[in-house]
């Protein structure tokens, strides 16, 4: 549960940066937003003034947003031509996370406020809430050691012959069974994701999804995870899912082999678990996130592996990790042209992996947190491949 004490510290930095832009305020209403200044996802609007009590306007549940909530004033939304009353006049430069705000949602406030200036507030947003509180960590070591659960019973159902989709069903049923919600939050234009994939056969394909291993998916119109190949001996099945546990997000991938492996992709795994290590050890306060992606690239350049570095050739995920939290794709981004430095507490999920078009997809993921002493693992299994 979110505390009052930890909304106030929210509120209180957020309030703090938007002084710094010399913002009267900011306007949320992007769901995962108003849960993290809230402690409840109820479709309703905060108004965060500048100083002062944050006011949270439900449209629905009014009954349930009170119950869930520690803040102190949470009303029903207003009609249209009352809501003006709710922001003070002198409130004329208001923040807004245009990253995610509809240009329809955009109109509507900016009419019922008419007048005010709307300013994007979305880069700080998601700085803020890259670094995590000491409550939340702990959340996602939760999170993290319930999805770990669900990976160690894999070898129980996995076989030769059976269908990806089949081992998706099979992983995620035990996935919802341990607890996990489902809901994987992205806050990028035009992702989806289903809770993860299981690829085998059919893990080396091209697809829309911006991450190294796609899987070709079901048809045209989910073109994403498992599909209706089988399993075959000798090849890797990629397991790569998210544990969604109180609404925090941790992501990571295991390998599985019934027979044994091609020398190529035995080395390319252990070039994966080399680049991670490396990665590891790099998440301390201060390393920049661009550095490492080159850092990650240049190793598997020097092992012969550059053009099945993080994707099938020409189409490669140009990261190896990413933020995660409330959302899969957090700050910060290991990749190049994110110059930013870490930041103690903020999450990552590491995942150098490898793609062959005719063998199959090899490689790593684990969830870690940014220490002075470097990551600490939050998907604490063995990452060895399980040989069947």
């Amino acid at each position: 549960m979110i505390t009052g004490d930890e909304l106030q510290s929210r509120t209180r930095a957020m309030q703090a940066l938007l002084k710094e832009q010399q913002l009267d305020g900011a306007l949320f209403i992007f769901p995962i937003d108003v849960y993290y200044f809230s402690a409840t996802r109820q479709n309703g609007t905060l108004w965060m003034p500048v100083e002062g009590t944050p006011t949270l306007l439900i449209r629905k549940s009014y009954e349930r947003a009170r119950r869930e909530s520690p803040l102190s004033d949470i009303r029903p939304f207003p009609p249209s031509r009352e809501f003006s009353g709710v922001i003070p006049e002198s409130a004329a430069r208001i923040g807004m996370t245009f990253d995610v705000v509809p240009a329809q949602q955009r109109d509507y406030y900016a009419k019922l406020l008419a007048g005010r200036e709307f300013v994007d507030i979305s880069l700080l947003n998601r700085q803020l809430r890259s670094v995590k509180s000491a409550g939340e960590l702990e959340l996602l070591r939760r999170s993290g050691a319930s999805l770990s659960a669900v990976f160690a019973e894999v070898p129980q159902f996995l076989a030769a012959g059976m269908r990806e989709i089949d081992l998706a069903a099979e992983f995620e049923c035990r996935l919802r069974k341990a607890g996990s919600e489902g809901y994987v939050r992205m806050r990028a234009f035009n992702q989806e994701l289903f809770q993860g994939l299981a690829v085998s056969t059919g893990g080396p394909s091209f697809g829309f999804f911006d991450g190294a291993v796609t899987g070709r998916g079901l048809s045209n119109a989910s073109p994403h995870g498992a599909s209706l190949e089988t399993v075959a001996p000798n090849t890797p099945v990629l397991f790569d899912y998210t544990g969604v546990f109180q609404g925090y997000i941790t992501d990571m991938t295991r390998i599985f082999v019934i027979g044994d492996l091609d020398e190529e992709l035995k080395h390319a795994f252990e070039v994966s678990l080399s680049i991670q290590e490396m990665l590891r050890a790099s998440l301390k306060p201060g390393a920049i996130c661009e550095e490492l992606f080159l850092l990650a690239a240049e190793m598997a350049e020097k092992a012969g592996l550059k053009d099945n570095f993080m994707g099938m050739p020409g189409e490669q995920a140009r990261f190896v990790g990413h933020g995660v939290g409330l959302e899969l794709d957090e700050f910060p981004v290991l990749a190049q042209g994110f110059k930013m430095p870490l930041q103690q507490g903020q999450t990552v999920a590491i995942e150098p992996k490898f793609v062959f078009p005719d063998k199959g997809v090899v490689g790593i993921e684990n969830t870690f947190a940014v220490t002075a002493e470097g990551g600490e693992k939050m998907t604490d299994l063995p990452d060895n491949i399980v040989f069947l």
